[in-house]
């Protein structure tokens, strides 16, 4: 039963045009537009020796996490929620539980083959593929973990689709300048840059760049991702609701 309801979501998300072009294609969208800019190709010595398009390659990979975790999953869950298909499903074998697990893994797996889009198109513009792979996707797959546990927090605080909208669009905005979208992490002054690090986007940026350049994530990092993850997954399952 659970394989059926996977499936049946990863059909309805491909139909869904614009989820399909927010979560995987626009930050690989916004790396080709960064990218184009010839300033944004010359090495930096703010950036200690890097280039512009090298340090938002990590906030792009971050990018459609956010979406799919802030915008995307709530208001789907929320509605389904709103129109009594949570309540119609407790009532068959089916569990709902089924249909959370389902809908995190489509948006994870979304999340995740947007990064990876990203990165591929990075190296388009002679940018190098993570030295620490492991690091890398051991921080990505925690990102995504934390982006979804998140997501399911503004589903279960949200009563309706439009206070899903409201409440994710609330998040969304502080999460995307945490991962660097306004102003890469290198570039925020020292106090600011380590404040940001203790919220779950700017650990990951952090943890992404450090494994891009070939260093190990870091625990501290790391940790700040697991603690958020736990700690998001635990407000999740005491507020939601199924009905």
């Amino acid at each position: 039963m659970n394989t059926a309801v996977l499936r049946t979501e990863v059909r309805l998300f491909r139909r869904e045009p614009g989820a399909l072009f927010w979560i995987l294609l626009f930050p690989t969208l916004l790396l080709v537009i960064l990218g184009s800019i010839p300033s944004f190709r010359h090495h930096d010595p703010d950036l200690g020796g890097l280039r512009t398009i090298d340090v938002y390659v990590p906030v792009a990979v971050l990018l459609g996490l956010i979406v799919g975790g802030l915008q995307s999953m709530p208001q789907t869950l929320t509605g389904y929620r709103e129109r009594g298909i949570l309540r119609r499903m407790s009532t068959t074998p089916v569990r709902p539980t089924a249909l959370l697990v389902a809908q995190m893994t489509v948006y994870g797996g979304a999340a995740l083959a947007s990064g990876l889009l990203a990165l591929a198109v990075g190296v388009g513009f002679a940018v190098r593929l993570p030295e620490q792979p492991a690091g890398y996707l051991l921080a990505l797959v925690l990102a995504v973990l934390a982006a979804l546990a998140l997501g399911a927090v503004v589903s279960a605080l949200s009563r309706t689709t439009k206070m899903a909208g409201a409440i994710g669009s609330a998040v969304f905005f502080p999460a995307m300048f945490c991962a660097g979208v306004w102003a890469p992490v290198q570039t925020m002054p020292h106090l600011l840059a380590r404040i940001v690090g203790y919220t779950p986007f700017g650990a990951a940026a952090e943890a992404l760049n450090r494994a891009a350049a070939g260093h190990w994530p870091g625990w501290t990092h790391l940790g700040v991702l697991v603690i958020w993850t736990l700690l998001l997954t635990a407000a999740a399952s005491r507020w939601f609701r199924w009905e």
